[in-house]
């Protein structure tokens, strides 16, 4: 395939996820670090790229990495509690200047239009302002936090007006009180409280390394629950921010690396990402097939028919067929699909079933989705009350094998299916018995 039409492909693919968040709010995190990777432009042209195409930008940077060298420059000593910032007066005025700097930085690198440049014609609009009110956190352990605070309230109705006019908008980690004093913020909390208030799609979380690795494995996708009982085990202030936004309500946060070109495109348009994604929902969804499936069920069956895996099905017969079909949904997008056809006797009546037509997408055969799929098949089966399960196959017999089924011959199929059979293509019979299994 030409690298014309790869990209073609490509952008294709990636239609269904850009209907999906246009006009949606996406909180993106960035630390302070990132801000001076040489990445960032590529990352402000990406955030252009998000906005053109309809969705709610809200952007939190952090600044911890220039208020520590700021403080080292006027030899002040950091002082934190945890991972907290213990702010005095003196650090804070020293806060302010940074975060002051770098806002003013970021907003002049969204305003680049250079016509050779992805910015060209970029009408992006970047507001900020007083839109924090925080409260201090107090004393925390018998120390006393000073200027270091937290969110008390967020000016959602302004926020959201300025997001209905197409503007981007920026957060820094600062807070006023009601007082008029100003508060250190920490920005993964803000960023979590914005996502929160603002009823967000997705949160974004920007961080040096890709995905988690846990046992020295990368973790693409974890449950709520499983990100849980992972962050004793992973130090990771991300991953603990995450969990708090989709505990408030975010459907999906995102881990994604500052230093990787494009990451975020390809996490938000892309079936396998770029990163690691926490979710609180169904992100994964087993269900019955249904007649505007069947476009999605082709671009699965095709690249197996063509490798002989598969036998060659026309869209009418697949329409004809398609309350058969099971289909694995991740996020919304077909990932795998498998059919369940009766199989009758000379009277009608149910004697068996064959499982056919079993394709995963290449980018989820990890993670048992067959197993699952194929257990999904099972129940199904024993709803009808069918007791034996038949496949054909000419390539994946070990797999079915692992999966429970043994082999027999072509004699052994009911009769009905036994004229059906193509001694042409020679398949492999394998049967399981679902009774001996619910006796075991």
């Amino acid at each position: 395939m030409s690298d014309d039409n790869a990209s073609l492909n490509w952008f294709r693919h990636a239609a269904p996820y850009i209907n999906d968040l246009r006009g949606r709010t996406l909180v993106i995190a960035i630390p302070g670090d990132a801000l001076e990777h040489a990445n960032f432009r590529n990352l402000v042209h990406d955030l252009a790229l998000l906005a053109s195409l309809g969705v709610r930008l809200v952007v939190v940077h952090g600044a911890r990495a220039q208020v520590n060298r700021a403080l080292a420059e006027r030899g002040i000593q950091n002082q934190f509690h945890g991972n907290t910032r213990v702010t005095d007066r003196e650090t804070l005025e020293v806060i302010k200047a940074a975060v002051g700097k770098l806002r003013f930085d970021i907003e002049a690198a969204f305003s680049q239009g250079l016509p050779d440049s992805p910015m060209a014609r970029s009408a992006l609009k970047v507001v900020s302002g007083n839109f924090i009110t925080a409260r201090p956190i107090g004393v925390l352990d018998g120390v006393d936090l000073r200027w270091t605070g937290t969110v008390r309230r967020m000016e959602v109705k302004t926020i959201e007006q300025s997001l209905a006019q197409g503007a981007l908008v920026l957060l820094s980690p600062l807070g006023t009180s009601l007082t008029g004093e100003l508060f250190n913020l920490n920005y993964l909390d803000l960023a979590a409280e914005a996502a929160r208030a603002l009823q967000a799609e997705k949160m974004v979380l920007f961080r040096e390394a890709p995905q988690l690795l846990v046992d020295g494995e990368e973790v693409h996708e974890l449950s709520i629950l499983q990100a849980e009982q992972m962050a004793p085990r992973v130090q990771s202030e991300a991953l603990r921010c995450a969990i708090r936004a989709c505990n408030a309500g975010t459907p999906r946060t995102h881990l994604l690396s500052y230093a990787q070109d494009g990451a975020l495109v390809q996490e938000l348009f892309r079936r396998e990402g770029a990163g690691t994604m926490i979710y609180r929902d169904s992100y994964e969804v087993i269900r019955r097939a249904r007649i505007t499936d069947v476009g999605g069920i082709l671009g699965l069956i095709r690249p197996l028919e063509k490798q002989g895996v598969l036998v060659r099905r026309s869209r009418e017969k697949l329409e004809a067929e398609i309350e058969h079909f099971t289909l694995v949904e991740v996020d919304g997008a077909p990932v795998a699909c498998a059919a369940l056809y009766p199989i009758q006797d000379e009277s009608g009546e149910t004697v068996a079933a064959e499982i056919a037509c079993v394709a995963i997408h290449p980018h989820f055969r990890s993670g048992g989705r067959g197993a699952k799929l194929l257990h999904h098949l099972e129940r199904q089966a024993g709803v009808l009350g069918i007791d034996e399960l038949y496949v054909l196959t000419t390539q994946t017999e070990h797999w079915f094998i692992e999966q429970g089924f043994s082999q027999v011959t072509a004699q052994d199929l009911p009769a009905s299916r036994q004229s059906l059979y193509n001694i042409q293509r020679n398949s492999r019979v394998l049967r399981k018995r679902l009774s001996a299994q619910k006796g075991a």
